[in-house]
C-alpha cells in the first residue's frame, strides 16, 4: 500500500487529536524479522544425500528422499500497534466531551480537510461561561471563547441550553459534529456555513445553522444581563472570537457540539 505526502502529513494531525504517537500502520513488512529468511536450496543434484547409498552397478536406483524447501513465513505489517499517549488536552475541557469528539471526528474523517484545528462546544455549561473551544491538534493548546445557544432551547432563557433540535423553525441548538464549508458576508457580517453530518444536526444548511458574530454575545452584554443573547440556533459569539475562527477553522475543518452527562 502506497500513501501519498499529504496522507502522512494528515494522519500525522490526526493521531494529535486522537492523543496517540503509533507506528504507522503502512511499515514495510520488511521490518520484520521473518522477511530476512530465506529459502534452502534444494541439495544439488549430482551430490548424493544423506542416506543414500550409491547402488551396484545394474542395479535400478532407489527413489530420491523428497527434500522439501523450507519457506520462510512472512507475516504482514500490523494494522496497529499499542498507542502511547502524545497530547494532553486542557483541563477546562470536559474529558467525556473530547472522547466524543475523537470518536465523532474519526467518524466522519472523509469529509474533514483540514484536520488541524478542531471546534468544540460543551452545551452543558451555561452560555455566561467559556464553552467553545479551538483546540490544535498538535499540541493540544486550547482557546476559550464564548457562544450562545438557540431560544428553542432555551425558551425561559435561564442560561442553560435544555433541550435541542433538528426541526425547521424550532431555533433550536442541534447536537453532533459538523464541517465548515463556506465563508461569505451576512446580516452579521463575515459568518461560516456548517454543514450536519449526523442525524441529530442533518437540517444545519437548510436551516441556515452557522458561525456568526452577534452584538447580544460581546463581553459588554455579558457584563449587562449576566447571560449571553439567544440564536435562533446558530452559534453566535463575540466579534474577537469570530476574527480567531475565521482564521482556525475555516472550510474543511470540523466542529462538534453537545451536552455531556
Amino acid at each position: 500500500m502506497q500513501f501519498t505526502r499529504r496522507q502522512m502529513v494528515e494522519g500525522g494531525l490526526v493521531a494529535g487529536f486522537l492523543g496517540f504517537a503509533a507506528k504507522p500502520a503502512f511499515a514495510a513488512a520488511a521490518d520484520s524479522p521473518a522477511s530476512s529468511l530465506s529459502l534452502r536450496r534444494r541439495p544439488d543434484a549430482d551430490v548424493a544425500p544423506p542416506g543414500f547409498s550409491q547402488p551396484h552397478p545394474g542395479q535400478p536406483l532407489p527413489a530420491r528422499p523428497q527434500v522439501q524447501p523450507q519457506v520462510a513465513t512472512v507475516r504482514p505489517a500490523p494494522l496497529s500497534v499499542p498507542a502511547q499517549p502524545r497530547v494532553m488536552i486542557g483541563s477546562s475541557v470536559n474529558p467525556r466531551l473530547v472522547a466524543a469528539a475523537r470518536a465523532s471526528f474519526d467518524k466522519h474523517r472523509a469529509y474533514i480537510r483540514q484536520p488541524d484545528v478542531v471546534g468544540i462546544v460543551d452545551f452543558t455549561k451555561m452560555s455566561r461561561e467559556p464553552r467553545y473551544y479551538l483546540l490544535d491538534t498538535n499540541s493540544g493548546h486550547v482557546t476559550e471563547h464564548h457562544v450562545s445557544h438557540g431560544r428553542g432551547s432555551d425558551p425561559a432563557h435561564t442560561g442553560w441550553a435544555q433541550q435541542f433540535s433538528n426541526r425547521h423553525g424550532s431555533n433550536a441548538s442541534s447536537e453532533g459534529g459538523y464541517v465548515t464549508t463556506e465563508v461569505y458576508h451576512g446580516k452579521y457580517g463575515r459568518s461560516i456555513r456548517v454543514q450536519g453530518l449526523d442525524w441529530t444536526n442533518s437540517n444545519a444548511h437548510a436551516r441556515a445553522i452557522v458561525i456568526h458574530p452577534a452584538w447580544y454575545a460581546e463581553q459588554n452584554h455579558l457584563a449587562t444581563h449576566g447571560l449571553l443573547g439567544r440564536s435562533e440556533g446558530c452559534f453566535a459569539m463575540s466579534s474577537t472570537s469570530m476574527r480567531e475562527t475565521l482564521n482556525r477553522l475555516s472550510p474543511g475543518h470540523f466542529l462538534y457540539a453537545a451536552r455531556t452527562a
